[in-house]
């Protein structure tokens, strides 16, 4: 900017919210740079440069006389005191927060370092996901930013998981408003299984990847609001993987209530009629992806060790007396001893804590995932013996079938090279 564009930029509405913006403008009102720099700070300094010539001007609190608001226009010798004004290239812009009154909230010295850290890892986490479209160089032809804090580039946070191979893109839906396109994509997030724990846990940080469910609104490229249905289905299981990306062009601001701040926009109806729509059709979706990993315990190819039984609408398990362990291990016992073991069956049956299994797997599900855990190899080896010895103590088993049973135990999941080891060994050629 030069410095009659860099005046009128600092000006409080400088532009009539009601005027053609380019489809790339992210502004409406002409107050978001003073609003969100007050918000901070008491002194705001901005300097441009434009066709190899610097500008600046400043607005400080401090030095405003009653209602009499006079901006500060910088000379040349004002403009190289301001810090970092020598990185400017040959066409750039620095905004200079000064004076910050609120980051601390006027805490101690002891606890201002901790909170300080802990509101520049939010800041992060904000920006890496309200602008995250731009971070990663999709927007039209709108170019690949970079953003950094304190020397930290920052990584964009894709809130549909995309690279991902399990995530389910769904079909592209527009809606006609007014003129207007608005673009509505859904999609189905992976299951927590099919994510690596590094993958888990950089999801889970920023935006509480399980429960973060909802559409996700776009203006002309940045997220507006996300996280929300807009009362149309309540937020429960059924939908807990899915999330909608929706993109608007700024023309439709007033149809979707943007209030100054830009944090708030609600869909108009025909926008909220096809969503709902959407939602119909992917809440089955959603749940399938959800509960697909429990269905696989019942899968028919192996003898599941819970049986799982559905009595009036209630849905309750109960340990498989006819799972070869369970079956083998009573065979070994007197007439006595197995009415008392089946008696201490049907009790582990009747006391499995659901409540906190749900909620253990609700909030921190890849925290349970036995597979995370590297076994000791001649432990394991003990203990697939020792479970052959039960199952199969007259070594008639074949090679499939005693795999089957053990696969059926999750024993082994993810570490099959083990069992593989082991049946190498123990079960004869041929």
């Amino acid at each position: 900017m030069d410095e009659v564009e860099l005046v009128e930029a600092m000006r409080y509405g400088s532009k009539n919210p009601k005027d053609v913006r380019k489809q790339d403008d992210l502004g409406r009102f002409g107050l978001g740079l003073k609003t969100a720099s007050f918000s901070q700070c008491r002194k705001l300094t901005v300097i441009s440069r434009k066709g190899g010539k610097l500008s600046g001007a400043v607005w400080n609190l401090d030095v405003l006389a009653g209602d009499e608001w006079l901006i500060g226009v910088l000379n040349k010798s004002d403009i190289k005191k301001v810090p970092w004004c020598e990185r400017l290239s040959e066409s750039g812009t620095l905004v200079l927060w000064e004076h910050l009154d609120r980051l601390t909230e006027r805490q101690t010295s002891e606890s201002r370092s901790e909170i300080l850290s802990e509101k520049l890892t939010l800041l992060t986490h904000h920006l890496s996901l309200v602008f995250h479209r731009f971070l990663s160089g999709e927007i039209g032809k709108t170019r690949k930013i970079a953003m950094s804090v304190n020397g930290h580039k920052l990584v964009g946070f894709d809130p549909f998981c995309r690279n991902n191979k399990a995530t389910q893109p769904l079909p592209t839906q527009s809606v006609l408003v007014g003129n207007h396109q608005v673009s509505i994509h859904p999609y189905i997030l992976p299951h927590h299984s099919k994510l690596s724990r590094k993958e888990f846990d950089f999801y889970r940080s920023r935006s509480d990847f399980l429960s973060n469910q909802g559409a996700y609104v776009y203006r002309s490229g940045r997220l507006m609001a996300w996280g929300d249905w807009f009362r149309l289905v309540s937020k429960g299981e059924a939908t807990k993987l899915a999330r909608v990306q929706i993109d608007f062009p700024a023309e439709l601001d007033e149809f979707w209530t943007i209030d100054i701040k830009k944090s708030r926009a609600y869909p108009p109806p025909e926008v909220r009629e096809q969503l709902r729509q959407i939602i119909g059709r992917i809440t089955d979706q959603s749940a399938r992806v959800h509960t697909g990993r429990s269905r696989k315990l019942f899968d028919k190819d192996v003898m599941p060790m819970w049986t799982r039984y559905v009595e009036r609408g209630a849905v309750r398990y109960a340990p498989n007396e006819d799972h070869p362990l369970f079956a083998g291990f009573s065979a070994l016992l007197a007439d006595d001893e197995r009415r008392k073991f089946r008696d201490i069956l049907e009790l582990v049956g009747t006391s499995i804590p659901v409540e906190a299994i749900y909620s253990d797997y609700s909030n921190v599900p890849k925290d349970l995932d036995t597979k995370a855990d590297v076994p000791d190899a001649t432990a394991v080896m003990l203990k697939l013996s020792q479970l052959r010895g039960i199952v199969d103590p007259k070594r008639e088993m074949g090679r499939e079938q005693f795999s089957r049973v053990v696969r059926s135990t999750r024993l082994m999941e993810g570490h099959d090279s083990l069992l593989e080891t082991f049946i190498a060994k123990d079960f004869k050629v041929g």
